[in-house]
């Protein structure tokens, strides 16, 4: 359904995204930010569903600041390579990738208001956006990896934000999921019986009751406030 093009950031750094344009005129625009395996073929299907959905969706290649055409599986050896990478993109001096992001927000918005959705370490990335970024209407992070911790924690979101969490997320604790619910009241959280990556197919941890809760209930919050 979608197409690479290329975008250029502030500070003139090309890169690629993925750009899935529904059938007739978009409602609004949804930036899709990747996990820590590229902008693989679960992303660009989790954009196609955006495009479907009447959405102008986006997905930058967060990855290419330090490494060009990342495209990962599942593998324990891909885990590895993307917890490199993405350690990497957090070594750029700032504002390092949000540059990018910004970018991608401002191509969606073309299509009227912009939402964002992130994944994983996308999902950090969106909370990150959510309080930086200009021209976002809407923030959906699902299992952001770090944005429990408490540096993360005081930023303060510009926009609604809606995350999605699983209770069973060995990589996020349940306590710091708590305590960023005290900390952000404003913020619409929910909770799963499920893993991290239980939105992805492609995964061990994909969880389909969860992975429908979570869509629809985005879908509701991005018609809310892109509408």
């Amino acid at each position: 359904m979608g197409n690479f093009i290329d975008l250029k950031a502030a500070d003139g750094f090309v890169f690629p995204a993925y750009v899935a344009e529904p059938a007739g005129r978009p409602k609004a625009g949804v930036v899709v930010v990747q996990e820590i395996f590229g902008v693989n073929s679960h992303i660009r299907s989790v954009a196609d569903g955006y495009a479907a959905e009447g959405y102008l969706a986006v997905a930058p290649a967060t990855f290419h600041r330090v490494k060009p055409g990342v495209d990962l599986g599942y593998s324990p050896d891909d885990m590895s390579a993307g917890m490199a990478l993405k350690a990497a993109v957090e070594a750029l001096p700032a504002p390092g990738v949000m540059r990018d992001l910004q970018a991608a927000a401002q191509h969606a918005a073309q299509a009227g208001k912009v939402g964002i959705v992130g994944y994983c370490w996308g999902g950090l990335l969106t909370w990150r956006a959510a309080s930086m970024l200009d021209g976002l209407s809407a923030a959906v992070p699902y299992y952001g990896g770090g944005m429990t911790t408490p540096d993360e924690v005081a930023r303060q979101p510009r926009v609604p934000v809606m995350a999605h969490f699983g209770d069973q997320d060995h990589w996020i604790s349940l306590e710091s999921v708590e305590a960023f619910k005290r900390a952000h009241p404003e913020v619409e959280v929910h909770l799963y019986h499920a893993n991290h990556g239980f939105n992805c197919d492609q995964r061990g941890s994909h969880d389909a009751a969860s992975a429908k809760r979570t869509r629809e209930r985005t879908l509701a919050f991005f018609a809310r406030h892109l509408g």
